[in-house]
């Protein structure tokens, strides 16, 4: 068992049993990758996360890929809930990066914490456009030992973005209704006329979004629709009721099959405040199936609600 026997989180506590030489977040992973002189390879996700399962499978209990990693790093775990700050920084980085995020989210950190390089899921070999996880982490070995101090201007530089996006800009307290119309009009250029949602492939409810659009005359219709093709659709779990997290696809047919409790209880929300702006007893019929979910899935014997529920879970 490495360190993360010692650790509450569930998510940590799935990789206790790892060959990897984990450290959890803290002080000390920084002082030893400064003591050896070497990078810090940080993961993160959560335990419901798929694709974290999977990439633990692949390469966290692969004993060669292990020890490659135990050579050449100081390896940290860490759980996007139990530390949503810590996810947010290096998820900042990750988008600047690539383009986009994702768990399980992989970065490579100075020992000062600064990242230089990331990425999300890496197979344990090269196929589907991505770079095998050993040829990944080969490369970055190679460039710390003869391009260190590049990677290290690089992380300078990344660190510097991240924070100039994160600094609060001055505002001149202009919030009037232009503001919102402005917000609809942008909704409106991403929005999908024919299949409900904004923009393509994968896509997530958005309830925030939706509940904004249906206090709006003008936005009202896209809310509508948009949630319509979502009853419609797999990302509807049509025969237990309740919601997964995302749909694969731009049509709501194939769900990511985990569900979270905040986007059921976000969304049983939207679709009351959807039946009484429409009257459309649909909406009101999918909240309830919802809420009996939550009840019948998610409620603990003790009296409180489970976060989430794993794309692995088998079904009852």
């Amino acid at each position: 068992m490495n360190r993360l026997a010692q650790e509450s989180s569930p998510y940590l506590a799935q990789h206790a049993g790892n060959p990897v030489d984990w450290w959890p977040w803290g002080e000390e992973a920084f002082a030893e990758a400064a003591r050896r002189g070497v990078p810090v390879l940080l993961s993160v996700g959560y335990s419901t996360c798929h694709w974290c399962h999977v990439m633990a499978h692949e390469s966290f209990e692969d004993e060669a890929t292990a020890a490659f990693m135990n050579r050449h790093f100081v390896n940290v775990k860490v759980d996007r809930e139990e530390r949503p700050d810590v996810d947010a920084v290096y998820m900042a980085a990750t988008q600047a990066l690539t383009g986009q995020g994702g768990w399980p989210m992989t970065v490579f950190l100075t020992e000062a914490g600064e990242p230089f390089y990331a990425g999300t899921y890496f197979p344990p070999q090269d196929g589907h456009g991505l770079p095998s996880f050993m040829r990944v982490m080969g490369s970055v070995e190679r460039a710390w030992r003869e391009e260190r101090d590049k990677l290290l201007g690089n992380a300078q530089a990344l660190t510097e973005h991240v924070r100039e996006a994160a600094r609060p800009r001055p505002s001149d307290g202009a919030f009037g209704p232009e503001l919102l119309e402005r917000g609809v009009e942008n909704l409106r250029r991403a929005f999908d006329a024919d299949r409900g949602g904004f923009g393509g492939a994968p896509k997530f409810p958005a309830p925030t979004t939706l509940d904004f659009l249906l206090t709006r005359p003008d936005g009202r219709l896209m809310a509508l629709h948009t949630l319509r093709r979502m009853l419609s659709g797999g990302l509807h779990d049509q025969l237990g009721g309740g919601f997964h997290r995302y749909s694969v696809d731009d049509a709501w047919r194939v769900p990511h099959f985990e569900k979270m409790l905040y986007d059921n209880a976000q969304l049983t929300r939207t679709l009351l405040r959807a039946y009484q702006v429409s009257g459309d007893a649909a909406f009101a019929q999918a909240a309830r199936a919802a809420l009996e979910y939550l009840r019948r899935e998610m409620l603990a014997p003790e009296g409180g609600f489970y976060s989430a529920q794993d794309a692995d879970t088998p079904t009852p």
